[in-house]
């Protein structure tokens, strides 16, 4: 049996009476700590501190970086500035995606990629695979850890551990020459929940201290340690994709609902030819979201059908901790794609009604910054 593997986190989990350890992807993580609901009203109304540490980090040096990243994503890497990220896909040939990522550019010729953690070798392989001789990679995904601080009140406690202008720091900017409870730190304002946030890049070594000494800054302020659970039920109300549900190599970012950060005339990329087609004579089918009519909660995979027809499946549901309805997303035939099109999905062989409803199904009215990842 292969041994799980873990964060350098892991030790602290026993301090929290109730965690709960799942296998995620190969890793030892927590799914809660105190309770799905209670983590994700914390990060809706407060704040909630997460462990990513399981996350990939690539970094991409030399002459070619730039080029290179322009051939291999599907957003545009050329637009981004010292201090700036990006979200963008990998794709293969046939538009399916490799992987969804981020890239942070720290000079013209120094780019920091975060990727997800089930991913780490295939992307590592599908990069080396096409890396150019002046082109330099390293995969420093052992040493890092990653934490993301989530929710209204992230700002006013991360500042309290760090003299960087969080505030000046706007969506998909990052300093990364600064420092967090004492420790050198890249400070990233993006996330994975629909609330402002940010993310914190660290030595692997450094986590655990900053980790106890953040929980403890924000104790008075609302902040919880949050788990896998919550953080899947946050980026699902806003519509966030998560690899191996929304995104696969079967489906393409256009299907998925993500051709903002698909630039199809920024040059030449892997997978651009298919991506041009398919945007020409349109998706076949379509990321939507969907409501239980009946009772009943849509849950991965979950067949749905109309007009006596499947026509897709349910990619993740659940019961919306923050809405409470019984919401999901799913992909389906692009013709029954339209905003109260009745549907039926089928739950343990029974057939229950269910209509198309518009998605996200969350926004924060008052977040005018914040990301799109990290998983």
């Amino acid at each position: 049996m292969t041994q799980l593997r873990r964060t350098p986190l892991y030790p602290l989990y026993a301090s929290h009476a109730g965690v709960r350890c799942i296998d995620f992807g190969g890793w030892e993580l927590p799914v809660q700590f105190l309770g799905i609901q209670k983590e994700h009203e914390a990060v809706r109304q407060q704040a909630g501190l997460f462990d990513v540490s399981h996350m990939g980090e690539f970094i991409v040096t030399g002459e070619g970086a730039e080029a290179f990243l322009g051939r291999m994503t599907t957003n545009d890497v050329t637009k981004l500035h010292d201090g700036q990220a990006q979200y963008t896909c990998m794709c293969y040939s046939n538009g399916g995606v490799v992987d969804d990522l981020l890239v942070y550019r720290i000079s013209a010729e120094h780019y920091m990629l975060v990727v997800n953690a089930s991913n780490i070798d295939k992307d590592w392989d599908w990069l080396t695979l096409h890396q150019p001789s002046h082109v330099q990679m390293e995969n420093v995904s052992d040493q890092t850890a990653l934490l993301a601080i989530q929710g209204p009140l992230a700002e006013k406690i991360l500042q309290q551990a760090t003299d960087a202008p969080l505030a000046e720091i706007a969506g998909f900017e990052f300093i990364h020459d600064t420092s967090v409870c004492g420790v050198q730190t890249l400070i990233s304002r993006t996330g994975y929940t629909g609330e402002d946030g940010f993310e914190l890049y660290l030595r692997a070594s450094d986590a655990p201290a900053v980790w106890t000494e953040l929980l403890e800054l924000g104790e008075g302020l609302g902040l919880v340690p949050a788990g896998l659970g919550a953080r899947d039920t946050l980026r699902f109300e806003a519509k966030l994709p998560l690899y191996g549900q929304e995104l696969t190599a079967n489906i393409t970012p256009l299907e998925a609902g993500l051709g903002m950060f698909v630039k199809l005339d920024k040059g030449d990329f892997i997978g651009q030819e298919a991506l041009a087609y398919q945007k020409q004579t349109g998706v076949p089918r379509r990321l939507v979201g969907i409501e239980l009519i009946d009772r009943g909660i849509p849950r991965s995979h979950y067949p749905v059908y109309a007009d006596g027809v499947r026509i897709g499946e349910v990619t993740t549901g659940t019961q919306s901790p923050t809405l409470k309805r019984n919401l999901g997303l799913a992909l389906i035939d692009t013709k029954y794609a339209a905003v109260d099109t009745e549907v039926e999905v089928e739950i343990r062989g029974k057939i229950l009604r269910a209509k198309i409803v518009p998605a996200p199904f969350y926004r924060n009215p008052t977040r005018s910054t914040g990301g799109m990842k990290s998983k």
